[in-house]
């Protein structure tokens, strides 16, 4: 993948201003619908099971993450995702903590045979949600995302979408190819919500680009050049989580072009 296409992409996420439908966890609400709103995207958060399924058809995109799931937000998802495979809707699965407990397993396993267009989780809960493992220690990984790849690329091959792998260098596939994507700052895994805003981004640029591969690296990539602008102006995690909005407002498609692709 060159880097170039990332300047189409990230032009494309401003020009067609995505409408990102989030059924997402309680304590991450506020800095994913800041991050869509930084880079050109529109949040919505419609989570009742009464409402899901109707917005899920008309959205641009749709994320479910499983990270605070209750049996009423879990038969929105399934409606969701349902009517978001329906309509034809990219939707993005983030399989938060999956592994440990038994509730989010199950409805994460059902969820993926919707055939989600990515899935995008730390190493743990990719080997947990593919049956490979038996998650982290709660949302942290203990495995590294290239202890993952050939699970990914299996899994991707399965869903027939795109299975990204989060750690110090994202690994992103659609089982034929990987794409990596380096750098960022460990200031990301203190900032709560900025991997589960990273899946929202994810749905924006591929609904964006209309491209599962080339939108995920490219949410993995912004996601990235950002935090290194962010970590270099904080003083720590509770400076760099406004730099980083910041950062991500301010990147254009030409500063993504600098992005670590390594192509695999």
């Amino acid at each position: 993948m060159d880097v170039s296409s990332l300047r189409t992409a990230r032009e494309a996420l401003r020009d067609t201003a995505p409408l990102v439908h989030c059924l997402t966890n309680t304590v991450v609400q506020t800095i994913t619908a800041n991050a869509l709103l930084a880079v050109g995207a529109a949040p919505a958060m419609v989570d009742d099971p009464a409402e899901a399924g109707e917005f899920a058809a008309v959205a641009s995109a749709v994320l479910v993450n499983v990270g605070t799931v209750s049996s009423r937000t879990a038969d929105a998802m399934r409606l969701a995702a349902r009517a978001a495979g329906e309509a034809g809707t990219p939707w993005v699965l983030d399989p938060v903590a999956v592994g440990g407990l038994s509730f989010r397993t199950a409805l994460a396993a059902e969820l993926v045979e919707l055939r989600p267009t990515v899935v995008r989780g730390n190493a743990s809960e990719v080997l947990a949600l593919a049956g490979a493992g038996s998650g982290g220690r709660g949302v942290d990984s203990t495995a590294d995302p290239d202890d993952a790849v050939e699970v990914a690329a299996s899994l991707a091959r399965r869903t027939g979408g795109v299975v990204a792998v989060s750690g110090p260098v994202d690994v992103v596939t659609d089982g034929e190819r990987t794409v990596r994507v380096g750098g960022g700052s460990v200031l990301l895994t203190r900032t709560t919500g900025a991997g589960c805003a990273l899946g929202a981004l994810t749905a924006a640029y591929v609904a964006a680009t209309g491209d599962p591969l080339l939108g995920t690296v490219a949410a993995h990539a912004h996601v990235a050049l950002a935090a290194e602008v962010a970590a270099d102006l904080a003083d720590g995690p509770g400076t760099f989580a406004p730099q980083w909005l910041d950062a991500l407002d301010a990147l254009d498609g030409e500063a993504l072009t600098r992005a670590d692709l390594r192509t695999a």
